[in-house]
């Protein structure tokens, strides 16, 4: 009886610790991510510079841009995977609408998904791997002519300088 009792009494601990290390819903948007310079090279030469922050954990990766009122035609987030994988994201508590561009390992650019909808749970995949997602304000890579193609200079890459 006491054998059972301890299991028990053990299982029930084990999943209260499971569920203890399930990050809570996010409610409200993110303090600001450590942030690193990122430039965008078109195919002409021409040159797109930005600040952005470095979602780098999982948690900082689940919560984004949510919640945020804006974002500066200058400024965006990127999501460094860590390691080429398919990256599927939405807008799900997302305000305003984001382009989301989808870098390889080498800092090439290997889909833009424009203007998404804000608040909507469909899935913007990068149709293949990928090393990092950037987010960007809506609008802004049609603005700036960046494109499929176009590199990515940015420490994760090794390509900064």
């Amino acid at each position: 009886m006491m054998r059972r009792t301890l299991l028990a009494l053990a299982i029930t601990l084990q999943a209260g610790a499971a569920l203890a290390q399930v990050p809570p819903t996010p409610t409200g948007p993110q303090p600001t991510l450590p942030q690193e310079k990122l430039v965008i090279v078109g195919r002409d030469g021409v040159t797109h510079n930005f600040t952005v922050e470095m979602a780098l954990t999982p948690q900082q990766q689940e919560t984004g841009l949510m919640f945020r009122k804006e974002v500066p035609p200058d400024a965006g987030m990127l999501f460094d995977w860590g390691q080429p994988q398919r990256s599927e994201m939405w807008m799900k508590n997302t305000l305003i609408p984001l382009d989301m561009v989808f870098i390889n390992q080498d800092g090439t650019i290997r889909a833009i998904a424009e203007n998404t909808v804000p608040h909507s749970l469909a899935t913007i995949d990068s149709r293949g791997p990928v090393r990092a997602t950037l987010e960007l304000a809506g609008g802004i890579t049609a603005k700036d002519n960046i494109r499929v193609g176009d590199v990515v200079k940015q420490r994760i890459f090794g390509n900064e300088k």
